[in-house]
């Protein structure tokens, strides 16, 4: 296994480096719940933002689509899998499949995201405006709402490690301390992979405040 970093935040695992070069040496987990890049150069300037002479801001360095190598390991790995964008790619038939409705007003845009999946269930929807997602503090161009990684979750059985191959900004990690799984994500990009260092830990204090296990510190009104 090859990589430039690792770091590990309680049940959280957290890589940087190509993901060809990481999963190989990780073994078998019990989900894969991921967003990988869709190749969105493709789209040209589509929903993102563009600077004026038409190119984005970092040079789009982080849309390289997978191949169906990539692919073929990742399936390899766990018998339940989420791959969000999966129209975009070339993978087994499947008759399963999850959709974001974005309630996109905009002609333009796409209203809606869909998301392959082997997990055998009818068709599910889930309903969350993409107009209330670009209000929140959105650090990656293509960020996931958290509330939709959550909802993922949700219809896996028992899931004891979720692995996230291109873990971007670490959403789904960040779904998985909310929700008490284990989490392994892989970041090629290192700007993203601090900020899903960070946003993990938070959410590893956030969960701990609420849970009692920690307490906030309180200062008196006499202290200077």
């Amino acid at each position: 296994m090859s990589y430039k970093r690792k770091v590990v935040i309680r049940d959280c695992t957290l890589y940087l480096g190509d993901c060809l070069e990481v999963l190989p040496g990780l073994g078998k987990v019990d989900a894969v719940v991921t967003d990988p890049p869709y190749g969105i150069e493709r789209f040209k300037r589509g929903s993102l933002r563009f600077d004026k002479d038409g190119s984005y801001p970092d040079g789009l360095k982080w849309d390289t689509k997978p191949s169906n190598y990539m692919f073929d390991i990742i399936l390899s790995m766990s018998k339940s899998a989420i791959i969000w964008g999966g129209n975009n790619f070339s993978l087994p038939t499947s008759e399963y499949f999850f959709v974001w409705d974005k309630m996109q007003t905009v002609d333009n845009f796409a209203s809606a995201e869909l998301a392959w999946t082997n997990i055998k269930m009818p068709a599910k929807v889930f309903r969350y405006s993409i107009h209330q997602h670009n209000q929140t503090n959105k650090v990656h161009p293509t960020q996931k709402p958290l509330c939709l990684m959550e909802w993922c979750l949700g219809f896996l059985t028992n899931p004891q490690a979720v692995l996230d191959p291109f873990a971007g900004s670490g959403t789904t990690g960040v779904a998985c301390v909310r929700t008490g799984r284990k989490f392994i994500g892989v970041e090629i990009g290192e700007e993203y992979f601090e900020i899903a260092v960070k946003r993990i830990t938070d959410a590893y204090n956030q969960t701990a405040l609420f849970d009692g296990t920690v307490k906030p510190e309180q200062t008196s009104m006499f202290e200077k």
